[in-house]
């Protein structure tokens, strides 16, 4: 199976070469794609530094839509997702990641991240389905309904419509990674508003997931 690593960056110029240089190596990616999502600073260009598709959304329209944005750019079976402001990531964890997915295992796997930081570590470990490291065969991402406008909540939304139609999602271990936080890239008092925002968009993904579960369970 082919591979896509996607990588979905807002104004990341100063991580985005860091991730990519860690895909570079890793054989079993096919392709790497960066998705500007409406970047204002530096990002295209520094991802352009490298051999990589960068594509350039004029418009911010939020993480579902540029994850989105990234599936439609590639046919390769496999997608692959990473945050593009990850700390320790290694040829090792992408590898540990896609392996459950291309030998059959499962559709999906998610990575939750351990022995990184405190509060990072302890984010996933209480809710993993919100992990932004994950490995989905392209299939199964494409059916799910209405992501381009989901934003943050993206990942919820992947993860119950797995769990709906019974994937077993299998969950890895990421040894020593983490991501720098919206406090420290974008300063208190705008990061901690970015994260309101971000729980926001998981909050309208739950509503929208029981309001569809609800009309099944109607029309049964």
């Amino acid at each position: 199976m082919s591979v896509a690593a996607i990588i979905p960056a807002y104004n990341e110029e100063h991580t985005i070469g860091v991730v990519i240089e860690a895909l570079l190596p890793c054989p079993l990616i096919n392709e790497i794609i960066v998705v500007s999502d409406g970047s204002t600073d530096g990002t295209v260009q520094a991802a352009q530094r490298y051999p990589v598709k960068v594509v350039a959304l004029e418009e911010n329209v939020g993480k579902g839509g540029a994850m989105k944005a990234g599936a439609n750019h590639t046919n390769c079976s496999v997608l692959l997702f990473l945050d593009a402001d990850l700390v320790g990531l290694e040829r090792k964890h992408v590898e540990d990641l896609l392996r459950p997915v291309l030998t059959g295992q499962t559709a999906m796997s998610i990575g939750v991240f351990s022995e990184g930081r405190l509060f990072t570590d302890l984010a996933l470990k209480i809710t993993p389905s919100l992990s932004g490291q994950r490995a989905v065969r392209k299939e199964l991402f494409d059916a799910v309904p209405d992501l381009e406008g989901s934003r943050y909540g993206v990942e919820t939304a992947l993860t119950q419509y797995a769990e709906r139609q019974g994937v077993n999602i299998v969950k890895v271990p990421l040894a020593h990674m983490s991501h720098v936080t919206k406090e420290e890239k974008r300063g208190l008092v705008t990061g901690f508003q970015a994260r309101i925002e971000m729980y926001k968009d998981i909050a309208r993904s739950l509503r929208s997931e029981k309001k569809t579960l609800d009309e099944e369970c109607n029309s049964e």
